[in-house]
């Protein structure tokens, strides 16, 4: 985890925006020593964005499935997930 004081953007946009790109990681922004911003490169954006939509949609799956909602079968929850991950 990289934590750089706010000034940073504004000094060294280039730097943050390649440093970003190439761990994949967030990058910390502070404004007087206290955690204000978070700025990460917008594939690794995109790509957290559908791991959390996933994330949501199994979890309402299982939802279903320990209330005994009848769910879609195993082969289609299968192919479901290999698409979703295929997309990441």
């Amino acid at each position: 985890m990289k934590i750089y004081p706010s000034a940073a953007i504004r000094q060294n946009y280039n730097t943050v925006s390649e440093e970003c790109k190439k761990t994949k990681e967030p990058i910390y922004l502070t404004k007087n020593g206290e955690g204000d911003l978070v700025v990460m490169d917008i594939e690794s954006f995109n790509r957290r964005e559908k791991m959390l939509s996933l994330r949501e949609e199994l979890l309402a799956i299982e939802e279903d499935r320990l209330q005994g909602r009848v769910g879609i079968e195993i082969d289609e929850l299968d192919a479901k997930l290999d698409a979703l991950l295929e997309s990441l």
